[in-house]
């Protein structure tokens, strides 16, 4: 992934309150959301935006925040405290929504362990074999890979359906504001990061009753490997973020006015 230059990707408190109200402006009106989004494109996290992160690895939730600036859509980072209120700093990191420029890897790899018995008897005779498949192991939450590509490919085939859906319907007042995102799916403490890359996903909520947009991250590590070589359950995939509306949290409530 490219090394980014830190400085020009923090934007400043003020800036990031213009671009959080710019994006509403956008909700009532689909063709500005059209020209906005492109379903293929996605947001690259980099490594010095990871760095920065690092400084709030103890708290257990991130915000990313959705933007437009420079009429382009980006995601703020910032950083809540355990109380779930946004840690006040000068500026924030942000990524703009962009095309890939590459082929986008994702791997799980998965590890079965074979259990062999034999019974020999007093004479050293075998009398019993048998061999039994274990489960896979795994050490760490993941969002199945399957589910993932799935998400990933519904929003770019019906991510404007969607948006049109909820543009007719209240005056978009549906529409995400912004995504709740585990620190643990930031991966902070992996020093085998490189980055991250961010997509947007569709997936149904039974609880809601309906289609929710959510944030996929697939991170680009230096430990990938082949499925041959595995020793246990690892995965670039990492689970999904939470959209605001219509999982809002308390007292983070007043969506899109929190900076």
């Amino acid at each position: 992934m490219s090394t980014l230059n830190i400085v020009d990707y923090m934007l400043p408190v003020e800036e990031c309150r213009a671009a959080s109200n710019e994006w509403k402006a956008y909700f009532s009106d689909f063709s500005k959301i059209q020209k906005l989004i492109p379903t293929n494109y996605v947001f690259n996290i980099s490594n010095e935006h990871l760095d920065w992160m690092k400084g709030f690895k103890d708290y257990k939730d991130f915000c990313a925040a959705v933007g437009v600036y420079r009429d382009r859509m980006i995601l703020i980072f910032y950083p809540m405290n355990n109380e779930g209120v946004k840690i006040d700093v000068k500026e924030y990191p942000y990524s703009f929504l962009t095309e890939l420029d590459r082929d986008l890897r994702l791997q799980e790899v998965q590890e079965y362990t074979v259990i062999k018995n034999a019974v020999l008897s007093k004479n050293l005779e075998s009398t019993e074999k048998n061999a039994n498949m274990g489960f896979p192991v795994s050490n760490t939450p993941i969002l199945e890979q399957d589910i993932a590509v799935s998400a990933i490919e519904r929003w770019r085939n019906e991510g404007m359906e969607w948006f049109y859906k909820e543009c007719r319907e209240n005056e978009g007042i549906g529409i995400f504001r912004k995504f709740y995102v585990p620190t643990a799916d930031l991966c902070l403490e992996d020093d085998g990061l490189l980055g991250i890359t961010c997509s947007f996903g569709l997936r149904y909520n039974d609880i809601y009753g309906k289609m929710l947009v959510t944030l996929i991250f697939i991170s680009s590590r230096a430990n990938l490997r082949n499925a041959e070589l595995g020793a246990e359950t690892i995965s670039n995939t990492y689970d999904w973020a939470k959209p605001c509306p219509p999982i809002c949290r308390i007292p983070d409530v007043d969506v899109g006015s929190g900076f």
